[in-house]
């Protein structure tokens, strides 16, 4: 496989022909989940073919979004069957990128190592610092599409649900994230505590 072809083929499409709406499923959230996946991959001492199988995934895992916003993991998965041959990845290789790309449609399905880093990797902003920089992001392309125009209580109360019912798969995204996970909770509760007084 040519990896570095791939990637760089992916990446300059995103940057330069996805819709400007997508403020949170940007070419920066594309670069993000690739960074963290690359992270985790270390951490677990993948092989390096699993290793680029998992960064394949996760440079392609919204590529669907230049074509269509609803069930784009799928428009995803096919358009690397159709771009990653070009890219000398074998039959084997892009069906796995393709299993890796539909794990992450929420609620989140991952039963391989693989597939349980992509997915975390894809929320890893949920135990970081800029958490809520990535949920007002997601807030706004949600308004800019039509899909919910939720109030700021009405978003913290979501917020807050979505936290205490997600649960990071792999071990290093636990020891990683889970303590600023639980942090970004504590911090909404007090701001809907706020709103509620």
């Amino acid at each position: 496989m040519d990896f570095p072809a791939a990637r760089d083929y992916i990446l300059y499409r995103l940057e330069h022909e996805l819709d400007q709406r997508l403020v949170y499923h940007s070419f920066i959230h594309t670069v993000d989940v690739f960074r963290a996946s690359t992270e985790l991959c270390m951490l677990e001492a993948l092989s390096e073919e699993d290793q680029r199988l998992v960064e394949t995934a996760a440079l392609y895992h919204d590529a669907g979004m230049l074509t269509r916003y609803e069930n784009h993991e799928e428009s995803s998965a096919l358009l690397a069957s159709e771009i990653l041959p070009q890219f000398n990845y074998s039959t084997d290789q892009i069906g796995v990128i393709g299993d890796l790309i539909r794990s992450t449609r929420l609620p989140q399905m991952a039963s391989t190592i693989l597939g349980k880093i992509l997915c975390d990797a894809d929320l890893d902003y949920l135990g970081r610092d800029d958490f809520f920089v990535n949920s007002f992001k997601l807030k706004l392309e949600w308004q800019l599409y039509g899909i919910n125009n939720y109030s700021l209580f009405e978003w913290f109360i979501l917020q807050e649900d979505f936290l205490q019912r997600h649960d990071y798969f792999s071990e290093p995204a636990k020891k990683l994230r889970n303590e600023g996970k639980t942090r970004n909770v504590s911090s909404i509760q007090a701001l809907i505590q706020q709103r509620s007084k």
